[in-house]
């Protein structure tokens, strides 16, 4: 099985995830403080290198109706970069509408404070975007 690391991609932050070894579960990681691209560009190559892995399911943060609008440009434009600076990326773009919602009410049900929710949402709305795709992945393949 391979592992897979998730990004959910702002314009301030990106939010990590990583995979199980196995593929069944997604586990937060960190949260990404953008400063310039080179900087964020490193910093992913070394997440890659810490978790061995070259697949990278990223959220596209589609419109309610399914359309894509000026967001997914937006992460399309920083994929297409990963590809640069990381050759041999493998990038997997998954729907990701609602899961910082979903995200958001997980941390609110954990009752956690403003403050610390902001901390970890990015990284949260990471995590319900890799299990996501992880799940869809075991119902393929009939586990």
């Amino acid at each position: 099985m391979k592992r897979y690391l998730s990004l959910d991609v702002g314009d301030a932050t990106i939010g990590i995830a990583a995979s199980d070894l196995l593929g069944l579960t997604a586990q937060g990681v960190e949260t990404i403080r953008r400063k310039n691209l080179e900087t964020d560009m490193k910093r992913l190559r070394e997440l890659m290198e810490a978790y061995e892995t070259t697949s990278l399911v990223v959220g596209l943060p589609k419109n309610m109706n399914g359309t894509q609008g000026e967001r997914c440009e937006v992460v399309r434009a920083f994929a297409a970069e990963i590809e640069r600076a990381v050759p041999n990326a493998e990038i997997v773009f998954w729907d990701e509408r609602l899961s910082t919602v979903a995200a958001s009410r997980s941390l609110l049900e954990a009752d956690l404070s403003r403050r610390k929710r902001r901390k970890v949402i990015d990284k949260m709305a990471a995590v319900f975007i890799l299990q996501g795709f992880l799940d869809s992945l075991s119902m393929k393949h009939g586990e």
